[in-house]
């Protein structure tokens, strides 16, 4: 009787099992497999290289676990056919193949490494269409400019004179020439099944070349918290022949809503689950201006501040490092407005007092926020000409 009732009690455990085992199923049959069946050529090189690496590790994990359980099983207390042998501790053998087999290994890594590094770098054009098809030589290479903010995607097309919000376009077999930047946080733009992770900076501009080789409909995100809205930071990508993208083009192009800066300055303020936005037209030289900081009206562009560092500044070298006699607007970093100061720029009067605070209040010069402070004195300057003596006077070397 007892036997009977434990073989049921056994059959109920396993049912909740069974049960879940099931309920999992229809969600695994919806899970994405970009990374393992791409549509383009750059992710379908990537591929190769993960499944290579991966085989080339499991040359060593695979021989290390069957020898595992076969030197358990061969040297168990009860075997008595086994050699015990409690002095045993060397064989130039043995060492021989422990350490030559994961150099090698080591060693086609990081050839695999350093010529694919080469091979894909995103910087590269784009001139294989496919394994065995090459890019037609007069084939023209379709811009799209990607700036990334809190929390949406915004595509900037130059030669069609359109934008998009959370919706990218590709047409099928044409090479593509992504420039990317942010307007605040960093981010990386992601898109699986066409090309690797490439970061999205503000103040600076990356690049990343691609080509899908079949239609696709997918998604691309960002891999790089952000915020609040990192988590539903995610575009529509549609992978299309060429005659579709250009009806898309067509439909992008009736929208009444142009990208003008005053509708900029709007779609920069943070907002999450924003659905697509088409704009019919982009305000000149925007991208441009993103990247450089200076698409609020009046606002000095970096190529204008590293232009006057150039000419001089304003004459005094100490005045130039501190800032003095930069043009109106240096001092931010924000698109639109103005960022809060961080702690590192501000004096300890301005930082108040708290208890995560360590150093005493006033011990620390006021740095860049009063360049000529008497408390700087005990600052070391990094400029040769200059004495911590003098209080920042240039001295003749």
């Amino acid at each position: 009787m007892g036997t009977i009732v434990i073989d049921r009690f056994s059959r109920l455990r396993a049912r909740p099992a069974r049960f879940l085992a099931l309920v999992a199923l229809p969600l695994l049959a919806g899970c994405s497999s970009d990374v393992l069946n791409p549509a383009g050529y750059i992710a379908q090189q990537q591929r190769d290289i993960i499944l290579i690496s991966t085989a080339l590790m499991l040359l060593i994990i695979v021989p290390v676990l069957v020898l595992t359980v076969a030197f358990a099983w061969r040297y168990r207390a009860s075997n008595k056919d086994a050699t015990y042998d409690p002095h045993f501790d060397h064989s130039t053998a043995l060492e021989l193949v422990i350490w030559s087999a994961p150099l090698l290994i080591i060693i086609a890594l990081g050839a695999l490494t350093w010529w694919s590094t080469h091979l894909l770098d995103p910087f590269r054009p784009i001139e294989q269409a496919s394994a065995t098809e090459k890019v037609a030589p007069n084939a023209k290479t379709l811009r799209i400019e990607v700036v990334s903010l809190d929390w949406k995607w915004l595509f900037i097309y130059p030669d069609q004179g359109i934008a998009t919000v959370n919706e990218l376009a590709l047409p099928v077999g044409v090479p593509v020439r992504f420039d990317m930047t942010s307007t605040n946080m960093m981010n990386t733009f992601d898109v699986p099944t066409l090309a690797g992770m490439i970061y999205t900076m503000p103040g600076m501009r990356s690049q990343l070349h691609a080509i899908l080789n079949r239609p696709v409909e997918t998604i691309g995100f960002s891999g790089n918290y952000s915020g609040a809205g990192f988590s539903d930071m995610v575009f529509k990508v549609h992978g299309v022949p060429a005659a579709d993208f250009q009806r898309w083009v067509g439909r992008v192009k009736a929208s009444p809503l142009p990208l003008s800066d005053s509708n900029f300055a709007k779609l920069v303020r943070p907002s999450e689950k924003v659905k697509p936005i088409y704009f019919s037209s982009v305000a000149p030289d925007l991208f441009r201006r993103v990247y450089e900081r200076c698409v609020e009206p009046g606002k000095p562009c970096m190529s204008d501040m590293m232009r006057h560092d150039q000419a001089g500044g304003g004459g005094n070298p100490r005045d130039m490092r501190s800032g003095g006699g930069m043009p109106a607007g240096r001092d931010t970093d924000a698109i639109f407005g103005t960022k809060p100061k961080g702690a590192l720029q501000k004096s300890p009067e301005e930082k108040g007092s708290s208890p995560h605070l360590t150093t005493p209040r006033g011990s620390e010069p006021p740095g860049a926020t009063n360049p000529g402070s008497n408390s700087n004195r005990n600052m070391t300057f990094n400029d040769p000409r200059y004495s911590p003596a003098s209080a920042g006077e240039p001295v003749n070397v």
